[in-house]
């Protein structure tokens, strides 16, 4: 068997947000010939014992690597995934980060096997939208230079209105607020605006998670992910967060593409980029003439019970997010930083508890979705059918198809089975 150079355990357990102690217990590692645990796995990491198969198998599985890479000669540098467009209160968890890289590289791997395909079909027709926003003429404008753009309040309010223009034009004319506003719910409003995006060339996935609740992402610390490809531009929007919030987060992370910008964010902004997404959403989903429709002003030293009544039939009303509908208010001067803060805290809170109950009434319920029809759902049909397509005609194997639904491969020919008419 091959040499397993040390550096590269100590690399892929820190690297997956592991102390020692935390991968004792996870690879599953025993006191033996007199020697700790603990002390066994230090020895490993420093060359002293060699690690045997079923040892490097189990890290494998919890240092969220594939087998492979522990026979590198030397640690690969770390992972790029993007800018951090996220602005973090307090300590960052280095099991959190370790959980988004890990998102990260399975994205951007399942995103590079979809754009190789794509070119070795020769089928990779650039999409001009991708970074249309930072293109003038001929030249392109650095991030830098759209920083002091953003700066200044006139050209700022005039890239807005052009951003909300290309977006227009990317999902079709016919599709607008009041379009949205006429749907069912909120998630049929986003459905259509998934499919409109697909329809568009980008891909829209659902996942935050590394297939497990126990690997759940927060929120707070991942909304949504932007891989700004030309030819298989992706949209990762973090599940856990409240339906009535997904349309928000594609939009937010259109922008992003529509910016040529690859990167993650989180409910926490604080960047000018970031800001600048967010007003681009919410001006779309929400223009001035229809916020016109809420009377909410500012309440100082109460409650605010009323706010968040008015707030919440708004939004259930028009298959919005309250939390967007409170930022809507507060970019419109209609209410103040501080009013906007506890509102947002106390939606989150409502959320949470909400999202408990349902979680406690799914798992003493029987019955339900099956695992594929919720696979294909997060997965979307952008990838569904390019996947389809492509193992039809022979470009993909059912090896590289299973890694590109993120799914097993025996499980490849259920996935891709035709959804049954209603």
């Amino acid at each position: 068997m091959p040499v397993v150079n040390p550096e590269i355990l100590v690399w892929a357990r820190k690297t997956a947000g592991l102390t020692i102690q935390d991968a004792v217990a996870k690879v599953g590692i025993r006191d033996a010939r007199g020697m700790a645990a603990i002390d066994r796995l230090t020895a490993l990491e420093r060359g002293e014992e060699r690690p045997t198969r079923p040892i490097l198998v189990k890290m494998a599985h919890h240092y969220r690597r594939p087998l492979l890479a522990f026979y590198l000669n030397t640690p690969p540098r770390r992972n790029d995934r993007g800018p951090d467009f996220r602005t973090l209160p307090g300590a960052r968890s280095s099991e959190t980060d370790a959980l988004i890289d890990a998102l990260v590289r399975n994205l951007q791997s399942r995103q590079s096997m979809v754009r190789a395909a794509l070119e070795a079909e020769e089928e990779a027709e650039p999409l001009l939208f991708v970074g249309a926003l930072l293109r003038s003429g001929d030249a392109d404008v650095g991030i830098e230079s759209l920083r002091r753009v953003l700066r200044h309040k006139q050209e700022a309010a005039r890239l807005l209105r052009h951003a909300v223009g290309v977006l227009g034009q990317v999902l079709g004319d016919d599709l607008n607020a009041a379009r949205h506003y006429a749907e069912p719910s909120a998630e049929h409003a986003f459905r259509l605006l998934r499919s409109r995006t697909e329809d568009a060339g980008v891909f829209v996935l659902l996942q935050g998670d590394l297939g497990s609740h126990h690997t759940a992402i927060d929120v707070e610390v991942f909304r949504g992910l932007a891989i700004a490809d030309d030819v298989a531009p992706f949209v990762v929007i973090n599940d856990n967060d409240s339906r009535a919030a997904w349309s928000f987060t594609l939009l937010h992370e259109l922008t992003h593409l529509l910016l040529g910008q690859t990167g993650f964010s989180s409910v926490n902004t604080g960047t000018e980029i970031e800001e600048f997404c967010n007003n681009v959403a919410a001006e779309w989903l929400l223009p001035a003439r229809t916020l016109d429709e809420i009377e909410v002003e500012i309440e100082r030293g109460r409650d605010g019970v009323e706010q968040k009544r008015r707030i919440s039939d708004f939004a259930r009303e028009h298959n919005l997010s309250r939390t967007m509908v409170a930022y809507r208010l507060l970019r419109s001067n209609r209410i103040d930083r501080s009013t906007f803060e506890r509102l947002r805290g106390d939606f989150h809170q409502q959320w949470r508890q909400l999202r408990a109950r349902h979680r406690e009434r799914a798992r003493k319920s029987e019955g339900g979705p099956s695992y594929y029809v919720v696979r294909r759902y997060r997965v979307g049909q952008g990838l569904l059918r390019f996947t389809r397509r492509m193992v039809d005609s022979g470009a993909l194997s059912t090896t590289k198809a299973a890694r590109i639904l993120g799914v097993k491969a025996p499980q490849v020919g259920k996935m891709l089975r035709p959804a049954k008419a209603r």
